[in-house]
């Protein structure tokens, strides 16, 4: 692979199954492990792997043009400020990303944003055909796996580890959340990543961090939908050991006003996350010049307030801000979490 290809893209159907790039087919599931295998071996590199899963309104061109403007983003920070993420400047960052696309439009009504919360679930449950936490976990695990360990590499570098983390959009931070607890139930014989030394036959894959963009769920889902993906004294081997970090805004429509008439509560991603199974910490979504202490992002769940930069719609739209997330302030986010995963 090209050192210039840092972003690949996967894509997924309706059903959430994976899509053969050349031909637009369903991958035959004798041979998903071989197409996985030849689509998207982690370059050498790499020192940091990210999987992106966009949400609503997004067409795969877009989805595409998203990750690779967050990426510019990330370099233009760390390249003008390369003191704020040590780490990372020691150890040199060199991301390589993975895009999850799936069909997310709709119109920009409440019906269609109704349609595609619809879809968004029937392509993520498992118990009504859907596939997307079944592909999502074999993908997360397929890249553990052949990924180099960051446990190999010498303390607060990555020489020879890449690290792995996770980032969701609107809908697509539940597909993440629900390919991470299917995996951790999964059989050995049926996720990619349950081999190798010293791995734990509870632990399918880990990640160091994962970051949720205006997540679209209603605020208690991390106690009623996805209580298992951080370890816990009856759960020792979740999948996440990094934070699970969710930022929200009040100028949120898709999430605030749409979210509390369809599910009689806010979403996450206009009033953060509520319940939780563990500890939980809020900060705001802070300017450049402004570092994260590790004892803002040094938890379990973390709520960031964006409210004062996650302000823009497209004009008359009925989102609001939802897709406001393509911000220097996320780079900066995304970057702390990296340079506090080393």
């Amino acid at each position: 692979m090209s050192r210039a290809a840092t972003v690949e893209a996967v894509d997924l159907d309706e059903t959430g199954w994976l899509l053969e790039a050349d031909t637009g087919e369903p991958v035959p599931v004798h041979r998903l492990r071989e197409y996985l295998a030849e689509c998207l071996a982690p370059p050498g590199w790499a020192t940091d792997i990210l999987v992106y899963v966009h949400g609503w309104q997004t067409s795969p061109a877009s989805a595409y043009r998203t990750a690779e403007r967050l990426l510019a983003l990330v370099h233009g920070n760390l390249k003008a400020a390369p003191a704020r993420y040590p780490a990372l400047t020691a150890d040199g960052f060199n991301p390589w990303c993975v895009v999850v696309r799936w069909p997310s439009s709709s119109p920009v009504t409440p019906g269609g944003y109704r349609r595609i919360r619809d879809r968004a679930h029937a392509m993520g449950a498992r118990d009504g055909g859907g596939h997307a936490a079944h592909i999502l976990g074999r993908l997360l695990g397929y890249l553990d796996a052949e990924r180099a360990s960051p446990g190999a590499a010498p303390l607060l570098a990555n020489r020879d580890g890449q690290y792995l983390h996770l980032i969701g959009h609107s809908f697509g931070c539940r597909f993440l959340c629900e390919a991470v607890q299917w995996a951790t139930d999964a059989r050995l014989d049926d996720t990619l990543g349950w081999s190798g030394a010293g791995r734990s036959p509870f632990r399918p894959f880990s990640a160091d961090s994962m970051l949720l963009f205006q997540m679209a769920a209603r605020r208690d889902a991390f106690n009623s939908l996805f209580p298992n993906l951080l370890p816990s004294e009856t759960n020792d081997g979740a999948p996440l050991s990094g934070p699970v970090v969710a930022t929200y805004s009040r100028h949120d429509r898709a999430t605030g006003f749409w979210h509390l008439r369809a599910e009689q509560q806010p979403g996450i991603g206009h009033s953060g996350i509520g319940p939780a199974p563990a500890s939980m910490f809020t900060t705001r979504l802070l300017p450049l010049t402004e570092p994260y202490p590790f004892s803002a992002l040094d938890h379990r769940f973390v709520n960031v307030d964006a409210s004062d930069v996650y302000v823009r719609g497209r004009r008359l739209s009925p989102a609001g801000a939802h897709s406001d997330h393509v911000r220097p302030e996320s780079a900066h986010l995304l970057l702390s979490l990296a340079d506090y995963s080393r």
